[in-house]
């Protein structure tokens, strides 16, 4: 099964490959009174693109360098595809890490660099060379093996570190914040590129990130870590659509944590729920509601115009705010900004209001 997480918020009970990758059975980590990692058990399928996401500290660069014998938990074990590794140094582990300042060595060509890890296993030259080219081939660049590290972009150099942790087959590429140093678009275009890669060696990627873009565009399922244990497991769906807690709600995406006495007086439930600002819809004070749906009448309190969609935050009668999404199909930024002390009523479907626990 997937995940033996501690934490409410696991995915549900469902067939899965019988093979894991990587399998952390009840993995702590204690750094003198500060617990890096907290009682983590987790599996993760061979073969698969699996992304660790959560704020700094909350421990998943720890469990990074514990798969890659970097360092040690102090309670737990770990497997590599059914086998545990306590005492296994690093070199002897079947994984490789790509670090976000790339670790090139400038007085080496890209080819050198790439090929640096069969030199150091003695791979003949030939064969050096040969697979040297498929690697510029796969990461998309080709001809470029005579140049130095200064003479590339960061994102051509990311992709020659990328280039050198795969040359030598590893089964398991863990991934630390790679595309960390590059601007937004390249970082875009970037996550693409990875993912296209990961399917086409077929070897399990396992990415840390503090940024749930990246883990929601790349990963076929990924793991919220928070104060050193794992809020919830799950496919980017699931995750973003029923978080578990009201973490994860908040941090995976933009969400609205409805609680108390305003929750009540929405639902009839004091029961904390999230609903996602792009699942409510504005309409004018007094729009009819059918059955089935939720409402609340407020004012416009702010608005920011971002290009493609405006951000509205309303003042609700019941207490509290909401924060609403909408796409600006028609609108200008004039229509938009307008809005603002206007009397509204929120309208959304009942079923998008997801029921979390309010730990985390």
């Amino acid at each position: 099964m997937a995940s033996g997480v501690t934490r409410p918020g696991a995915e549900p009970a469902r067939e899965r490959a019988s093979t894991s990758a990587v399998r952390f059975s009840h993995v702590s980590r204690a750094f003198g009174d500060v617990q890096a990692v907290d009682d983590v058990s987790l599996d993760i399928d061979d073969g698969e693109f699996f992304s660790l996401l959560g704020p700094s500290g909350s421990g998943k660069t720890t469990c990074l360098r514990l798969i890659a014998g970097f360092d040690h938990p102090t309670a737990g074990t770990i497997e590599l595809h059914g086998v545990e590794v306590s005492g296994v140094p690093p070199y002897e582990r079947d994984v490789n890490t790509v670090f976000q300042d790339y670790a090139l060595f400038p007085h080496m060509t890209v080819g050198e660099n790439i090929a640096y890890g069969l030199m150091i296993k003695r791979v003949p030259g030939a064969e050096r060379e040969v697979r040297g080219r498929e690697m510029l081939e796969l990461v998309r660049l080709p001809g470029m093996a005579d140049r130095r590290p200064a003479q590339l972009s960061g994102g051509q150099r990311q992709r020659v570190a990328l280039a050198r942790a795969l040359i030598n087959r590893p089964r398991v590429l863990l991934l630390d914040e790679p595309l960390g140093a590059l601007d937004l678009k390249l970082r875009q275009q970037m996550q693409v590129e990875l993912k296209a890669i990961q399917r086409a060696v077929g070897i399990t990627f396992i990415y840390v990130t503090h940024d749930q873009e990246e883990a929601l565009t790349m990963s076929d399922r990924l793991a919220v870590m928070n104060n050193g244990r794992i809020d919830q497991v799950g496919t980017p769906a699931d995750v973003y659509e029923h978080p578990a807690t009201g973490f994860v709600a908040g941090f995976v995406g933009v969400s609205n944590l409805v609680s108390g006495e305003t929750a009540r007086a929405l639902t009839g439930l004091p029961a904390t729920f999230t609903i996602r600002p792009e699942k409510i819809l504005i309409r004018e004070p007094g729009a009819s509601v059918t059955d089935g749906m939720c409402w609340a009448d407020g004012r416009v309190r702010d608005v920011v115009y971002l290009g493609a969609h405006t951000r509205y935050w309303v003042e609700l009668d019941a207490g509290g705010e909401l924060v609403i999404t909408q796409q600006n199909v028609e609108s200008t930024s004039m229509d938009v900004l307008a809005a603002r002390d206007r009397r509204v009523r929120l309208v959304w479907h009942r079923l998008h209001n997801r029921p979390v626990e309010t730990m985390g």
